[in-house]
């Protein structure tokens, strides 16, 4: 089978959503990676296997996956006739912070009602001057996705009081990778020398590369290099050439950039760019695989909102 990787992406004029984003690809596993926001996932056709916090997880038909921001995933097709998806990356103004550790464990909803919001907020972010429509829509999603994981979350502080997270109590070495990960948020574009990174942070450089890979399940190179196409990305979404962008980002030059953002994205920077302005003209490479989909979620939510819809609001 020939490998696809057909994607749009766009901006809307949306407070708090990065980045909207088109898939479907087949013959593509893309690596571990990590966002600053939250990602919010459907899938339309096949299903997503991935591992997030070093378990396994999928993404069948009508479930909605909440991917939260710092927390490396990767993600490869359940099948070979791989899979169809759309995304939203939200910031932290529409999810705070606090609910990274329940979503880290329980990341896959299945919410027939939710899945069908999901659908409509895209199908409203596809036509420009729908914002009031997405805006109301997205408020709503936010609603019902913190009455599925505040519950945990208190479940959680109840079972261990004290504790702010599914991790307990903070080792050492933790501390050491933390420090190092803030280390790599302040200097996202000029980056460190690991021996540099060593010495600020009062460590060697072999126990510091461990101490990180142990704790975030990723290496600090590609943990930066993710943060870096987080920006390339948001830059191209913009208008910004693939050159242009490189240099601003703190990538060596087009083809360091092109290297490593095809390796997570699927498609090279200019062909990533040229998808956002056909997704700006006809938003979406897979709108009408989303709307047919979108028209059986909703029968199915309909069938399931008065057994479902008081549960979780």
């Amino acid at each position: 089978m020939v490998a696809r990787r057909e994607i749009s992406a766009w901006r809307p004029r949306v407070p708090g959503v990065v980045e909207v984003f088109h898939a479907h690809y087949t013959g593509y596993a893309y690596p571990m990676h990590v966002h600053d926001a939250w990602t919010l996932l459907i899938v339309d056709d096949g299903a997503v296997r991935y591992d997030l916090d070093r378990h396994e997880h999928g993404t069948p038909l009508d479930t909605v996956t909440l991917l939260p921001p710092h927390v490396p995933h990767n993600g490869a097709p359940a099948t070979e006739d791989g899979f169809r998806k759309r995304v939203l990356y939200l910031d932290v103004s529409r999810l705070d912070e606090s609910l990274i550790g329940p979503a880290v464990d329980s990341p896959d909803l299945a919410d027939p009602v939710l899945r069908h919001r999901v659908g409509q907020l895209h199908a409203a972010l596809a036509h420009p001057g729908d914002e009031l429509e997405a805006e109301s829509r997205l408020t709503l999603i936010g609603e019902r996705l913190r009455g599925h994981l505040r519950p945990r979350l208190a479940a959680t502080t109840a079972a261990a009081p004290g504790r702010t997270g599914t991790t307990g109590a903070v080792r050492p070495d933790r501390t050491l990778a933390r420090r190092m990960r803030e280390l790599l948020d302040e200097r996202i574009v000029e980056g460190v020398a690991l021996d540099e990174a060593a010495r600020l942070v009062h460590a060697h450089p072999a126990h510091l590369v461990r101490a990180f890979g142990a704790a975030f399940g990723i290496a600090p190179h590609q943990y930066l290099m993710s943060r870096r196409v987080d920006r390339a990305r948001r830059l191209l979404l913009e208008g910004g050439r693939p050159g242009e962008v490189a240099a601003v980002t703190g990538f060596y030059d087009q083809s360091h950039l092109t290297r490593h953002f095809k390796r997570l994205v699927g498609v090279p920077p200019g062909r990533y760019a040229a998808g956002a302005g056909a997704a700006g003209a006809g938003r979406g490479a897979g709108a009408d695989a989303g709307r047919r989909a979108e028209a059986g979620a909703g029968r199915r939510a309909e069938a399931g909102a008065g057994r479902g819809a008081s549960a979780v609001r």
